[in-house]
């Protein structure tokens, strides 16, 4: 089957998270990823946490569908190569600070003239602009920036990290979503290419919900609150008598009468003032109370066997090792296995979203570092002589 975006070639520059995660979701759909990685040691994410003989199993998933090429960038002759690949691509994703392009002379204006379709993506900390253009940004400090951070965690306690690079994925997400809109108006409706300019701390704010309205109108600064969500109630956390959480999302009015009428609690479930949601926040905290002394007296599963009965939302607070062990995931495809470069086996994230019609596909496993250089260039123009010249020079590995 055909994937949607067969033939669009994208040329990656970036290294680590936001951009190369913006060319696997477009890589997983059918695109050709050229990965532009430095010689030597490539990208650092091939040593980032956990290392399977001296490489990264985190690799795998974000470099699955891609092709490697190590360039030398810092060196002219490393320069004229991308910009010669770039004359033949759709798309160029890079994520250095503002301005490193441009030093190298591959800046939006000088792409821009040598290929008028081609489709420029630059992630960076805090964008193309502005007076915090030339600060360094990533994950941890644009979700600070963005606001998240302060609202994760505790009352009084140091803001917690939610332990994953949420920043650089949700910017990558924007990118990618940023890219297909350019190539709709360019193929679509006959456009040129353009650029694309998504910044960390943008692509976080996004998500922020009710955050500045609230803020705008009210002069409401929200505040960390645990595992509850302000404002709409019940939800939260609540312990159970096994030493584990359940989380119940009852904040559905009906869903809230259903679970106070399981619980016992008439007195709550009849009373007009917790009828709707606006009446149920301003008593939040004791209807939270009333829920944990119910959830206390039992153990998890005994919870969830009632809820589910009963159609509440609620669920369990997941590890790895219930991701891997819960059928659901099975059954949904969400969970595929790829063989690494050395026969490693290893399980990650499938392909999502899921399309009916071209539901995407795991095509190839990561590149060993530099894998492709030579069979790419060729397909580029280059002789064997030039490339073993530019190889004795240090521009390719």
């Amino acid at each position: 089957m055909q994937q949607i975006l067969s033939g669009i070639r994208v040329l990656e520059l970036g290294q680590l998270i936001a951009g190369p995660f913006a060319a696997k979701t477009l890589a997983d759909f059918g695109a050709e990823i050229i990965k532009v990685e430095s010689p030597q040691d490539g990208d650092p994410l091939r040593k980032w946490r956990m290392l399977h003989e001296g490489t990264s199993v985190w690799w795998q998933a974000q470099s699955r569908n891609k092709q490697s090429i190590c360039i030398d960038l810092r060196q002219p002759e490393g320069q004229d190569i991308v910009r010669r690949l770039a004359q033949d691509a759709d798309v160029l994703i890079e994520n250095f600070r503002p301005g490193t392009m441009e030093k190298w002379g591959m800046g939006w204006d000088a792409l821009h003239a040598l290929n008028p379709k081609l489709i420029m993506l630059r992630v960076s900390g805090y964008g193309q602009d502005g007076p915090r253009r030339d600060e360094p940004g990533f994950a941890a400090i644009a979700e600070a920036t963005a606001g998240l951070r302060y609202l994760t965690g505790h009352p009084g306690q140091v803001p917690a990290r939610a332990g994953l690079s949420l920043g650089d994925t949700i910017a990558g997400l924007h990118g990618a979503l940023g890219v297909l809109l350019a190539l709709y108006e360019r193929d679509a409706r006959g456009g040129q290419g353009q650029m694309i300019d998504v910044a960390l701390y943008e692509a976080v704010f996004n998500l922020t919900e009710s955050l500045l309205p609230e803020y705008h109108v009210f002069g409401a600064i929200r505040q960390p609150a645990g595992g509850a969500l302000p404002g709409i109630a019940p939800s939260n956390a609540y312990p159970c008598s096994d030493g584990q959480y359940v989380l119940i999302a009852a904040n559905g009015d009906s869903l809230f009468k259903r679970l106070m009428d399981l619980m016992g609690r008439d007195d709550l479930g009849n009373d007009p003032e917790l009828a709707r949601n606006d009446g149920r926040a301003k008593r939040a905290n004791m209807i939270d109370e009333a829920i944990g002394q119910w959830t206390s007296q039992r153990t998890l599963e005994e919870i969830l066997t009632a809820l589910q009965s009963i159609a509440v939302p609620a669920g369990r607070i997941y590890t790895a090792k219930d991701i891997a062990e819960d059928p659901h995931y099975r059954a949904r495809g969400v969970i595929k296995t790829i063989e690494s470069a050395e026969g490693l086996k290893v399980e990650m994230p499938g392909i999502i979203p899921k399309l009916s019609q071209n539901p995407g596909e795991i095509r190839h496993r990561a590149p060993t570092l530099g894998e492709h250089t030579e069979s790419i260039l060729k397909q580029h123009g280059f002789t064997v002589e030039q490339i073993r010249t530019l190889k004795d020079a240090g521009v390719l590995q």
